[in-house]
């Protein structure tokens, strides 16, 4: 069954049109600048344009729309939203949004978004034990799965470590991109964050996704912690397959994001 979904990142809003039997990745990827302060109705517009773009260019007024977003979702409830204006905390996502696109929107954290694509179809496909998505973008997003099961809002991106809070605010890519610092001095900081998060929980692997992952050769030969890490598959588009999944598939994400 075809989907569509929309990853909202601290920098774009993209979307597609996704295969949610097979995990391919259909047509070519839309994306739109998130806008600032990326208010309830700035972001609800976008959307609506992102999501009649795709229903027009498919001939399909009725195609399911899931929704990454870049924050803490409870029962459709608006927990956090660190990249987007405060107005959000404690606004009905769910209902905003599908009251702007005329349809119900499936909505859930952008990184557990991210995690369901590749438990399901990349990188962490048949893994048992614990996986942890991590997306290194503008923040730092961050998903967790037991066996193959979501544990919703798993915001690591938050933790203090080594005196730095939020984190994400030292090793996240976008403070790679706006510094001097080299591939090596930058992936040192993730290394200790990548590291720390291992000891704290004790994933059995740790999926590194996000706009960096297009970098990965640049510095993953600079990391050395005791989890096995491997890249997204599906590297930044992972957040709007796994929407895309969210929407047709509830079974995959259980009783996490209740509505």
């Amino acid at each position: 069954m075809l989907a569509l979904g929309v990853d909202i990142g601290g920098s774009g809003m993209k979307g597609n049109v996704v295969n949610t039997a097979t995990g391919e990745i259909l047509s070519k990827r839309l994306r739109i600048p998130t806008p600032r302060p990326g208010t309830i109705p700035e972001v609800a517009e976008v959307l609506a344009e992102i999501v009649g773009h795709f229903r027009t260019e498919w001939g399909d007024p009725s195609l399911p729309v899931g929704c990454g977003f870049p924050g803490v979702v409870k029962a459709g409830i608006v927990g956090s939203a660190t990249h987007l204006d405060k107005m959000w905390l404690g606004a009905d996502v769910v209902t905003a949004f599908s009251e702007a696109v005329g349809s119900t929107v499936t909505v859930l954290n952008d990184a557990d978004a991210a995690g369901l694509a590749e438990i399901a179809f990349g990188s962490a496909q048949g893994h048992r034990g614990s996986v942890l998505m991590i997306t290194l973008g503008t923040g730092i997003g961050s998903g967790m799965f037991r066996e193959g099961r979501l544990v919703p809002n798993f915001e690591l991106g938050m933790l203090e470590l080594d005196g730095h809070h939020p984190i994400e605010d030292r090793v996240a890519y976008r403070i790679y991109k706006q510094s001097s610092l080299s591939w090596k001095k930058w992936a040192r900081r993730l290394n200790r964050y990548l590291d720390h998060i291992g000891s704290l929980f004790a994933p059995d692997l740790i999926v590194i996704g996000g706009g960096a992952v297009n970098k990965w050769s640049k510095f993953s030969r600079h990391l050395d912690v005791p989890v096995a890490l491997k890249p997204a598959r599906f590297g930044n588009h992972a957040g709007l397959l796994g929407a895309g999944l969210a929407a047709v598939k509830p079974e995959l994400v259980g009783d996490a994001y209740p509505v």
